[in-house]
C-alpha cells in the first residue's frame, strides 16, 4: 500500500509542479499559507511559523506517520544567515478509515507549528521562505501538491502580542499537542501481537478512562485494528496486532488519553507491574476535539435541564428589572382576562422566538468554526452601549417623560410601560431574553454547554426548553383569571408602581454603561454618556409634543426638534463605539490579588506543587460580581488561598476571548461564571457550584492547605 502511494505521489509530482508564487495558495483541494503566532519576532527569540491547512470537505493531509498510506506534510525550510527552523509540533490526528486501511491525518483547517530561532542580530524584517510538499488524498483519489509560500516577519523589541487572526488558534495548537510527562513506557512483541505498558505521571488518576497510541514508526503495529486497554492502578496497558516486521529498538510515539496527550518513548521489555488489572478502557474518539471535551448528555436530560434553568432565570438579578415592569403590565390588566392571555401569550412567542434566534447564531458561528459560547452578544461594546441606551429609554416611559401608544389622560387605565398590545409582550419576551445572557442559572450551565457540541434541531429544543422556562411564570399567571382577580383594580397604586420601577431600570442602564466602560475605555465611556444625555432630551422634547398634540395644538416643532437630537445622540454613540480601546484582561482589579489565567500559567503552578483557584468571569455577568462580593472578597477566603499557598487566576471573558470559551467547553459550559481548583497530583479540576460560597472555596481548598502547613512545619 506505501509503494502505491509513493506511486501515485511520483505521478502527481509530474502532473503538478510547484507554484513559484508566494504568499496564499489555493488549489481545488487545499488552501496553504504560512501564518505568525505572534505580531513581530523579538531578537534572540524563539518565534512560531505555522503552516495553515484549510482544506476542502471530503479531502485530507497526513499526519507524521500517515499508517497505512499516504506521505507526511513536508516543509523545506529556506531562512535568512543564522535564522534555524525546528521539526514540525504535529497536534494529535485524526484516524481515518478508508476500506480495509487506517490513515493518520488532517481535516478542514488545521494549523502545523515550527520554531524559529531569531538571532540577537535580527533587524528589519526577516524573509521566511518554505517549500512544501503536500499529499492530498479523498476515498477515491491522491495527488501530490508542492508550494512556494512566503512570509515577510518583522522583528522589533518589546513582548510581541498574538496576530488577531491565528495567533490564538496557534497557541491552542501548541497548547493540545502532546506533552512530555513522567511516564514510563515498555514495548512488548510476542506472538505477533504489540503490547504497551506504561505507568506513572497523569496515568494513575482514577479519572483515565480513553487511550490510544499513534506510533511515530509504521512499523510498529496494524494500523486498521483495534486497540485492546486495560487500566491498573499505577498506568495502563494498550494491545493490538504487531506489524510485520517491526521497527527494532525503543518505541516512540503519541498517547491519546481522555486526561490529554502525550509523548513517550518505550523501551523493549517485560510487561510494567501495575499497567493493568483496574478495569477495561475506552478507545480515545480520534478526532480533533479536546479529548477533555464535554461528555455526552442525554437529550431528555439536557432538555429538562434547560426547562429547570429558565424557571430560575426568573430569579436571577440580570432579569428582574424587564420581569417586573411585566408583572406591573399584567397586573394592569388583572381584570380584563381576554387582554391578559393574549399578553402572556405574546410574550411566550417572543421569549422562544429571542432564544431561537440566539440559537442559530451560536450554531451558524459554531458551523463556520468560531468559539463562541452563550453571552456573546455583550462581549461587543456595541451591542452593551445599544443595550444602556435602551434601558434609559424605558426608565424614561415609565417615569413618565414620554408615553408609547397612550394619551396622557389614559394612562391609568391603559397599557403600562409597554407597547400597546400583543406587540408590546412580543418585544419585552424579546428583551427579557438579551438582557438574561449575562445570567447562567444553575442546571442551565450544563444544557447550554450539551447543546453547543449538539446536532442543530437537538440544540434547538434545548434553547426552546429554556425559553419555555423562563417565560412559563408570566404565562401560568396570565391564563389562571382567579389569580388575576386577587389583584386591586388598576387606579393610583398602579402609577406609584411604575414610577418606581422606573429605577430598576435606570440601575441597568448604569450597569451596562459601567460594562461599556470594561471593554472600550473612559474616553468611549464619556461619548456614552453624552448619548445618553442627547437621547433623554430628545425623548423629553417628543413628550412636550405629545402634550402639545393631546391639548388641542400641533407639537411638531417639538417632534422635529427631538429627531434631529436623536440623530446626534446616535452619531455620538457611533463614534464612542468607533473610540472603544480593548481593555486588557491584566488590568482587571479584584479584591484578592490576582494573575490573568492562560492554561500554562496554571501548568505552572502545578509544577511547582501549588493549588490553583480559576475564576472564569466577565463584567456583563451579574452572578459573577455576586460571587466575587459574597466569595472571593472574604478575609476567610484570603486566608484559605494563604494557608493552602494557592494561585488566584482570573479569566475574563468581559471581551471575546476564543482561549477561554474552549477551556468552557472543555468543562462542558459555555458561559461564565465557572470557578475550578486544581490540586497538584490530581488530573481533573473540582468544578464549584455556580452561586459560590466562601464556604465552598474554602472546602475544595483545604486538601491542598494541609500539605502545605506540612511543609512550613
Amino acid at each position: 500500500m506505501r509503494l502505491f502511494a509513493l506511486l501515485l505521489l511520483l505521478i502527481s509530482a509530474i502532473a503538478a509542479p510547484a507554484r513559484a508564487q508566494a504568499g496564499l495558495q489555493r488549489t481545488d483541494e487545499i488552501a496553504v499559507e504560512l501564518v505568525s503566532m505572534s505580531q513581530w519576532a523579538t531578537p534572540g527569540s524563539t518565534a512560531v511559523i505555522a503552516l495553515r491547512q484549510e482544506i476542502a470537505p471530503g479531502w485530507h493531509t497526513y499526519w507524521r506517520n500517515p499508517g497505512d498510506s499516504g506521505e507526511p506534510t513536508a516543509i523545506s525550510w529556506r531562512l535568512p544567515q543564522g535564522v534555524t527552523a525546528g521539526e514540525i509540533v504535529w497536534p494529535v490526528p485524526e484516524r481515518q478509515k478508508l476500506y480495509a486501511f487506517v490513515n493518520y491525518g488532517f481535516s478542514g483547517e488545521i494549523y502545523l507549528p515550527s520554531p524559529i530561532q531569531v538571532p540577537a542580530t535580527a533587524r528589519g524584517t526577516l524573509p521566511i521562505r518554505a517549500k512544501v510538499d503536500l499529499f492530498v488524498c479523498s476515498d477515491t483519489v491522491c495527488t501530490a501538491q508542492p508550494f512556494e509560500l512566503a512570509l515577510d516577519l518583522p522583528v522589533r523589541e518589546g513582548a510581541a502580542p498574538l496576530t488577531a487572526r491565528h495567533g490564538q488558534a496557534i497557541q491552542a495548537t501548541l497548547q493540545g499537542a502532546p506533552q512530555r510527562a513522567a511516564i514510563t513506557g515498555r514495548a512488548t512483541v510476542e506472538n505477533g501481537r504489540f503490547t504497551l505498558t506504561a505507568t506513572g505521571g497523569p496515568l494513575v488518576s482514577p479519572e483515565l478512562s480513553n487511550a490510544w497510541f499513534y506510533p511515530y514508526d509504521d512499523q510498529v503495529l496494524n494500523h486498521s485494528a483495534p486497540q485492546a486497554g486495560r487500566r491498573g492502578p499505577r498506568g495502563l496497558t494498550l494491545t493490538a496486532p504487531a506489524a510485520d516486521p517491526v521497527t527494532a529498538g525503543p518505541i516512540t510515539g503519541l498517547l491519546a488519553t481522555n486526561l490529554g496527550a502525550f509523548e513517550i518513548t518505550a523501551e523493549r521489555g517485560p510487561p510494567l507491574p501495575g499497567a493493568e488489572g483496574a478495569g477495561a478502557l475506552k478507545p480515545f474518539a480520534g478526532d480533533r476535539a479536546d479529548p477533555r471535551s464535554t461528555p455526552e448528555v442525554p437529550l431528555w436530560q439536557a432538555a429538562l435541564l434547560a426547562l429547570a434553568g429558565g424557571l430560575i432565570l426568573n430569579l436571577m438579578p440580570c432579569v428582574f428589572p424587564i420581569l417586573a415592569m411585566k408583572a406591573a403590565a399584567l397586573a394592569g390588566a388583572a381584570h380584563e382576562p381576554g387582554r391578559a392571555r393574549a399578553d402572556g401569550l405574546a410574550f411566550l412567542i417572543g421569549v422562544l422566538s429571542a432564544f431561537l434566534a440566539l440559537a442559530g447564531v451560536l450554531l451558524a458561528l459554531r458551523a463556520g468554526g468560531e468559539a463562541i459560547g452563550w453571552g456573546f452578544q455583550l462581549q461587543s461594546p456595541a451591542v452593551t452601549a445599544a443595550l444602556a441606551l435602551l434601558m434609559l429609554a424605558v426608565a424614561l416611559n415609565l417615569s413618565g417623560v414620554f408615553h408609547i401608544g397612550a394619551g396622557v389622560q389614559g394612562l391609568g387605565s391603559g397599557p403600562l410601560a409597554r407597547l400597546p398590545g400583543a406587540a408590546g409582550a412580543f418585544m419585552t419576551g424579546v428583551l427579557a431574553v438579551v438582557v438574561a445572557a449575562p445570567c447562567t442559572a444553575p442546571f442551565m450551565a450544563v444544557a447550554l454547554g450539551a447543546a453547543l457540541v449538539m446536532p442543530a434541531p437537538a440544540a434547538l429544543l434545548v434553547f426552546f426548553c429554556l425559553g419555555l422556562g423562563l417565560a412559563l411564570p408570566y404565562v401560568a399567571f396570565s391564563l389562571a383569571p382567579a389569580v388575576l382577580r386577587r389583584l386591586p383594580r388598576p387606579g393610583a397604586w398602579m402609577e406609584r408602581l411604575k414610577a418606581l420601577l422606573a429605577f430598576p431600570m435606570y440601575g441597568a442602564a448604569l450597569w451596562l454603561a459601567w460594562v461599556f466602560s470594561a471593554q472600550a475605555g473612559s474616553d468611549a465611556l464619556a461619548l456614552l454618556f453624552g448619548a445618553g444625555l442627547l437621547l433623554a432630551l430628545a425623548l423629553w422634547l417628543a413628550g412636550q409634543g405629545q402634550a402639545r398634540r393631546l391639548a388641542g395644538g400641533r407639537g411638531v416643532l417639538h417632534l422635529t426638534t427631538a429627531l434631529a437630537v436623536l440623530i446626534l445622540g446616535g452619531a455620538a454613540l457611533v463614534v464612542g463605539v468607533r473610540a472603544a480601546v480593548p481593555q486588557e484582561a491584566s488590568a482587571r482589579q479584584t479584591a484578592l490579588p490576582s494573575q490573568p489565567w492562560s492554561e500554562p500559567a496554571v501548568q505552572a503552578a502545578l509544577q511547582e506543587g501549588r493549588p490553583v483557584l480559576v475564576n472564569f468571569t466577565a463584567d456583563w455577568c451579574v452572578t459573577c460580581k455576586l460571587n466575587e462580593g459574597a466569595a472571593l472578597s472574604t478575609p476567610r477566603t484570603a486566608e484559605a488561598l494563604r494557608q493552602a499557598n494557592a494561585v488566584y487566576l482570573v479569566g475574563d471573558w468581559t471581551r471575546r476571548d476564543d482561549a477561554i470559551t474552549r477551556a468552557l467547553q472543555s468543562h462542558g459550559r459555555s458561559g461564565v461564571p465557572l470557578y475550578l481548583v486544581y490540586t497538584p497530583g490530581e488530573a481533573r479540576p473540582r468544578i464549584l457550584p455556580q452561586i459560590l460560597t466562601e464556604g465552598a472555596v474554602a472546602e475544595a481548598l483545604e486538601p491542598a492547605a494541609r500539605p502545605a502547613a506540612s511543609a512550613e512545619r
